[in-house]
């Protein structure tokens, strides 16, 4: 939809929408075969043999599996084999505002509200981001669907141009010349906002204590149900809090019933500011002095915490650490181009 505002601004809106199917997701094709609980072989403790805090409460039937059970095909080790199982979805609302230039103005504000759900998002760890790489569970896929890794909710960029009202033909110093023309005319102010929210990431543990013969794929903890308060404490010390959570004991044969990609991580916001000034040598020569600010006010934009909450021996120190900036701080640069 688009609607004429004034003569130089039009408002338009727009639905974006796709579902994507038999993508590629990491499977390890060799685990064992489990038992859904509560069903034998699985323990008579069951669902009481959890940590304490999910004792006696409800659990819903999970997958088991038993210690020492033999994987699917014992000649082979583990697998990474690529599935056509994989499903998604996106569904957007975008929003563009846009004031063309008239009178040394331009402005144009883009908006979108989205959101995007699959079951794996990445091939390999190198690009999985702040989730496993593979499948936690092979034999239940649906365990998996929860956000994109590269999922951002809200993004808005704003982009402005002003030429600055000085020198001839302008509102002022009309009839500036030479050296003064020289230094007050030809400036141009150019702006660049850009603002969105932060990427999903699955809390994890740095071990496997399923029984299912594969030490390299993360396993999710168990969401902590006598946890109050917040769990996103918006800090690069510690950006969650690890107590929202509860490692599976060790060998217990069991995954975690936290979902794939259910905490968010550091929003971004970038200001970029540039001056550019031309000045008219000849007919077909001219010079432009740029000035350019990257980061104006040189915010910290934090890259998605560290995922990991529990080691073999308890929670990591480092569970929610932040180490990094997704970008740099405050650069300035300039320039002189010669133009003909």
């Amino acid at each position: 939809i688009q609607q004429q505002i004034t003569a130089n601004t039009t408002l338009t809106m727009g639905y974006v929408g796709n579902h994507g199917y038999q993508e590629l997701v990491g499977v390890d094709a060799n685990e064992p075969f489990p038992v859904v609980c509560p069903a034998s072989p699985c323990p008579a403790t069951y669902p009481s043999n959890f940590p304490a805090g999910i004792a006696g409460t409800p659990v819903p039937a999970g997958t088991y599996y038993v210690p020492n059970s033999t994987k699917a095909n014992p000649a082979i080790n583990n697998t990474w084999t690529y599935f056509s199982e994989g499903d998604s979805s996106y569904n957007a609302l975008q929003v563009d505002l846009n004031h063309r230039f008239s009178k040394d103005f331009s402005i144009r504000g883009v908006y979108t509200w989205s959101k995007t759900i699959d079951d794996g998002s990445s091939l390999n760890a190198t690009t999985s981001g702040g989730e496993p790489a593979l499948v936690s569970n092979p034999f239940d896929l649906r365990a998996d669907r929860g956000l994109a890794n590269f999922d951002v909710r809200n993004v808005v960029a704003v982009n402005a141009s002003y030429a600055l009202p000085f020198g001839p033909g302008k509102h002022f110093q009309t009839a500036a010349s030479g050296l003064v023309n020289s230094l007050v005319g030809g400036w141009t102010i150019n702006s660049i906002v850009a603002l969105q929210g932060g990427f999903p990431f699955t809390p994890q543990l740095s071990y496997n204590p399923s029984n299912n013969g594969d030490t390299r794929n993360p396993v999710r903890p168990f969401v902590n149900p006598a946890f109050t308060g917040p769990i996103i404490l918006g800090n690069p010390n510690q950006w969650f809090n690890p107590a929202a959570f509860l490692a599976p004991p060790n060998a217990s044969g069991f995954y975690g019933n936290l979902g794939r990609d259910t905490l968010t991580g550091p929003g971004l916001a970038t200001w970029d500011l540039s001056f550019h000034k031309d000045t008219r040598i000849r007919e077909r020569l001219n010079l432009q002095l740029r000035a350019e600010i990257f980061n104006l006010l040189n915010r910290a934009n934090f890259n998605t915490p560290n995922a990991v909450v529990f080691t073999p021996t308890g929670v990591s120190p480092t569970a929610g650490v932040i180490t990094s900036t997704a970008t740099t701080s405050r650069q300035i640069q300039f320039g002189l181009k010669l133009l003909w």
